[in-house]
This record gives C-alpha cells, structure tokens and sequence, in this order.
C-alpha cells in the first residue's frame, strides 16, 4: 500500500502528484523548487538562497511523513547551471553532511519549473 503526505509547510502539489508518497517502509519526496510555501513566489537570487529553500521545503514534508533528513538514502539535484554546483553543494552539506550522506546524482539541465536554479527530490526511510 502506498500512503500520501501532505503539508501546509511545503509547496502544494500544483499537479497530478503528491508531496511524497510512503510505502514499503520508504518515503519518495517528489522534486522541491525554492517555492516559499506560504506565498508561492521564489526564494532567493542565486543558487545558494535558493538551496537552502528546496531543502527547507524538503525537510517539512520529510518531517510530514515521519522521516527526518538523517534517513535520507538518496537525493537527486538538477541544476541549471554545473557553475553552481559548489555553492549549492556547501549548502546541501549543512542537511545532509556527517558519517554517511545520502547516496546522490547531480546533472545540469537546460530548463526547470518557474525559471528557478536548482530542484532537489529524495528517498528516505520512514
């Protein structure tokens, strides 16, 4: 069975999808963008600011499905630049740094939703 998760303190699903869904004693979070959940407008002007928005957003709807980020076992990040990997990677570093970060693929893109910089998406345990 899988089971959907929701919350207020993360970007509402704008289409035909959840925020995460929980099955098989994991918890898929769908892809985070620098969305301020309250106001829907972008966070930040570079990728840095923007980061630390994806993972806030990614936080909120892990802490929904009962998961924090020390269970993540895998983030994917799409950037729209590699230029940016190194600041958003100083950033992702403060929610997923110790013993043993999550597994993680990182490619460039040429387009994401809203024009933004980065969107990141994970795997955890519940």
């Amino acid at each position: 069975m899988k089971h959907k998760i929701a919350t207020q303190d993360a970007p509402q699903a704008i289409g035909p999808y959840s925020q995460a869904i929980r099955a098989a004693g994991l918890v898929h979070c769908s892809g985070q963008i620098a969305l301020d959940p309250a106001s829907g407008q972008i966070v930040g002007k570079d990728v840095s600011e923007q980061t630390e928005r994806v993972l806030k957003n990614l936080v909120a709807v892990l802490k929904a499905a009962g998961s924090e980020p020390a269970k993540v076992v895998k983030c994917t990040v799409f950037l729209k630049s590699m230029a940016d990997f190194a600041a958003m990677n100083a950033v992702y570093g403060k929610y997923f740094g110790g013993d043993a970060p999550p597994a993680r693929a990182t490619v460039a893109v040429a387009e994401l939703p809203r024009d933004v910089l980065v969107e990141i998406d994970c795997v955890a345990l519940d």
